[in-house]
């Protein structure tokens, strides 16, 4: 699907009064600068997937580091193993960035995500009020309630042999009518101060080059860089018995006790042995 620029809306730029379009030229004016990460931010109104269209740019071979494509709805978006994500058009933040690493190591590219993780938790803490916890590896969880919550994800993809692409969904204003399962929330029911998208992607993408710029300072060294340290700390799945559902149909249950120097969650299981896990989902079984 051909992307379209969020000025082409058919229902017309004001069609939600609650949830507002995106300032493209706002948003350029406050994140691209001489120097800066950012070199080129677009903003679309509908797209099928952020990720795979920046991916297809990347193989091209003509987009530099810096490019950030946000859509203000996505019709195929896709989260970790193809699942589906789905949301109401402009109720989110839905955009993807364009990384090439070349001082970083490749075995220490698979922290991008986590990287990611911390970099929007931080973000989002100074702009909307909401404490975001992170399970591992890639879900932003909020507290609705007492309950918590699924309220976004991040998916990494290599784009050719010196890029990664790194997708990022967070569902802002979604009701409660709207969610699209259960034990799904958003910063407006977690009772985010300000659910104004323009602010709030600023703040994650400030906070995401400066996190991505003190990794790739330390040659993606997550322990100098402090990465590991601040991961550990904001990370909800450490501390609790969770179930790791692994690739081959095999599950492994045990106590999250770490994170390790390769990004993997660290089991100890009931055997006595600590076992790393470098893929898979995690169910978390008990709180923290």
């Amino acid at each position: 699907m051909t992307p379209r620029d969020a000025s082409d809306s058919p229902r017309g730029r004001w069609s939600d009064l609650d949830r507002p379009p995106l300032n493209a030229t706002a948003l350029r004016r406050g994140l691209v600068r001489e120097g800066g990460l950012w070199r080129q931010v677009d903003v679309v109104q509908r797209t099928g997937s952020t990720n795979s269209d920046l991916v297809a740019r990347a193989a091209e071979g003509k987009q530099a580091e810096g490019v950030v494509l946000v859509a203000e709805e996505q019709t195929a978006a896709r989260g970790r193993l193809d699942r589906q994500w789905t949301a109401p058009p402009r109720s989110g933040l839905f955009f993807s960035v364009l990384l090439r690493p070349a001082e970083v190591p490749v075995h220490r590219w698979g922290w991008l995500p986590l990287l990611t993780g911390v970099a929007v938790a931080t973000g989002l803490s100074r702009a909307a009020g909401v404490d975001t916890g992170l399970k591992w590896p890639n879900d932003l969880l909020v507290t609705v309630g007492d309950e918590e919550r699924k309220a976004g994800g991040i998916l990494a993809e290599r784009a050719g042999d010196d890029g990664v692409v790194v997708g990022v969904g967070i569902n802002v204003t979604l009701r409660a009518d709207e969610l699209p399962v259960e034990r799904a929330g958003s910063l407006a029911l977690a009772g985010a101060v300000s659910t104004d998208r323009d602010p709030l992607l600023r703040g994650v993408l400030r906070s995401l080059e400066e996190w991505y710029g003190r990794w790739r300072a330390a040659g993606g060294d997550p322990a100098a860089s402090g990465l590991q340290e601040t991961y550990a700390a904001g990370c909800s799945t450490l501390g609790r018995v969770v179930r790791a559902e692994l690739p081959g149909d095999r599950s492994l249950v045990g106590e999250a006790v770490a994170v390790d120097g390769d990004g993997r969650l660290v089991l100890a299981t009931a055997a006595g042995v600590q076992e790393p896990v470098g893929a898979g989902d995690i169910v978390h079984l008990r709180p923290a």
